[in-house]
């Protein structure tokens, strides 16, 4: 965290926020430039980790592996690739993992992960992880990773009741997790029972929300659905009618970020993770209404120090 933002913070006797954010791997090279733009706009508010997400049938392996060996190399951030226990065995689950711990990368997103679009029910490799539990506890025995887990405010949709989810979060961190990032949640009541019950089952690892900027309604409405995740009438208001407002769209989607993020702020919530879509724009926005300022030594000059 940037000097300026403790010292904003410890004037105001809060405690100091933390933030961390989410890139998925490009596809192509234009794709590729949108990505590299946004890490360079965000890498100024210091940010705790950046992590890089990961196929459902571990198709982007890859391009995972680039973008965050590259963060790793050009960047002063700390690059945290998602490790699935889809599409591959153990070892071979384990010996990614002892490359990436090669290449000096500490922190790792542990995931169970989802079978491909169209494969209906998830088939475990017979030579698998079945759990992420069962992932986490491999990782922390292979090496002291800095391992961060995926939590469900609203209940993951497989679970067969919100009991059985808390309990098997719950098993993730007892294996070793650091902390847990929740899925994106626009309820905030739903995060702050959810934390609650957390501390009354005895799970006192950091529990991370998850911010996702709406950049385009119908696409969250799509994400929403898949994950579980429910949508106040609300957000259908607001958003009516923008689909091609480009300039409106981006500002009430803004607002609503910033109120939701205020809102947590305001129940204690001191650290952030956000699923930025590889764009920067709303959520250094957000950021800076969180009292976050760029660090004194651009991190971005860093890179382009690096580059040079």
């Amino acid at each position: 965290m940037s000097d300026e933002s403790c010292a904003m913070n410890a004037e105001s006797g809060r405690t100091p926020i933390r933030v961390s954010f989410e890139f998925f791997p490009p596809a192509d090279e234009a794709m590729g430039a949108m990505l590299w733009k946004s890490i360079e706009r965000l890498a100024p508010l210091a940010p705790r980790f950046v992590s890089v997400t990961y196929g459902a049938d571990g198709s982007t392996r890859e391009r995972t592996h680039n973008v965050v060996t590259r963060i790793q190399r050009e960047t002063p951030l700390t690059g945290a690739p998602h490790l699935t226990c889809i599409g591959a065995s153990r070892e071979e689950i384990l010996e990614i993992a002892r490359g990436y711990w090669d290449e000096g990368i500490r922190h790792m997103v542990a995931l169970r992960g989802d079978p491909p679009q169209g494969e209906g029910a998830r088939r475990p490799n017979p030579r698998g992880f079945r759990y992420a539990s069962e992932l986490v506890a491999a990782l922390a025995g292979l090496a002291p990773f800095d391992i961060s887990v995926a939590a469900y405010p609203e209940v993951h949709p497989e679970a067969s009741s919100a009991a059985a989810d808390l309990e098997n979060l719950k098993r993730k961190i007892d294996a070793g997790a650091t902390r847990a990032i929740t899925q994106f949640f626009f309820d905030t009541d739903a995060f702050l029972r959810f934390r609650d019950a957390l501390a009354t089952a005895g799970v006192h690892a950091p529990i991370v929300p998850g911010i996702l900027p709406i950049t385009r309604f119908p696409q969250v409405l799509r994400f929403a659905k898949a994950c579980g995740t429910s949508i106040p009438g609300r957000l259908h208001e607001r958003f009516a009618g923008l689909d091609d407002d480009h300039e409106t769209r981006r500002m009430i989607a803004a607002s609503v970020a910033i109120e939701q993020v205020e809102a947590l702020r305001r129940h204690g919530v001191s650290e952030f993770h956000f699923y930025t879509l590889n764009r920067a724009e709303l959520t250094y926005a957000i950021c800076h209404a969180l009292g976050l300022r760029p660090h004194a030594r651009s991190a971005s000059a860093a890179l382009q120090e690096a580059r040079a």
